[in-house]
């Protein structure tokens, strides 16, 4: 991908975005729901300002959002296939630049897990998630139970934190599933992190890596966009 965006002016703009257009851009499927969400709101969607200010946490108190990029890739090594995040967000907090992965979901897994995603381990796998582990400080031997999509695009938002010099990043699920599934997937991954009674809707502090502050969130989406 290049360096160059092209803005958008309503939602539909986000579909020629997408690897498979007429595949994932269906009503009730995360894609469309989450372009409508978004481009509708302008700035952060109510959903997420509300846990934003529910937190606690001063740093996310008064949130400006800067920048939003919807299917914004991030390169990795070991492989031509970047991650490719639903949404990359650059705020402002405090005077402090917060770079924010966003990954949409509605009822679509995290991708395979670990185990089973290293099965075939070519040398670009292994390269990948080598790089991946040492990124996030996890050892690779605790994490085959986890889901792979969670592990790079965690990744995704401490890249661009160093691209960016933001002294914080976010991972942050946006899901409009109305049962919050997969979210026992999400709080797995978090336990990696030593992070325990994980909620939806909430915001968590989990460790500092390499002076950048890391955080995680799970915001449940406004319902009405599953029927755009």
């Amino acid at each position: 991908m290049g360096k160059i965006f092209v803005p958008a002016h309503e939602a539909g703009d986000w579909k020629m975005l997408l690897a498979k257009p007429e595949r994932h851009w269906r009503t009730g499927y995360s894609a469309k729901t989450l372009a409508y969400c978004w481009q509708e709101a302008d700035d952060f969607p109510e959903s997420i300002k509300r846990v934003f200010k529910n937190s606690g946490i001063e740093l996310f108190q008064n949130v400006e959002l800067l920048l939003a990029f919807p299917e914004y890739k991030v390169p990795l090594p070991g492989g031509r296939r970047a991650s490719q995040n639903d949404i990359f967000a650059l705020a402002k907090g405090r005077n402090q630049l917060i770079s924010i992965a966003i990954e949409g979901k509605v009822s679509e897994p995290f991708d395979t897990c670990i185990a089973e995603w290293k099965l075939e381990a070519s040398k670009g796998k292994k390269t990948r998630l080598q790089f991946l582990c040492h990124k996030l400080q996890l050892y690779k031997n605790k994490i085959d139970h986890v889901r792979y999509q969670l592990l790079h695009r965690t990744a995704s938002a401490i890249i661009e934190a160093e691209k960016f010099n933001a002294q914080n990043a976010l991972m942050l699920v946006h899901s409009f599933s109305q049962s919050d599934e997969w979210f026992d997937d999400y709080r797995q991954f978090l336990a990696l992190f030593g992070l325990k009674e994980i909620r939806t809707d909430s915001l968590v502090y989990a460790k500092t890596i390499n002076g950048i502050d890391l955080y995680f969130s799970w915001v449940k989406g406004e319902k009405e966009y599953l029927s755009r």
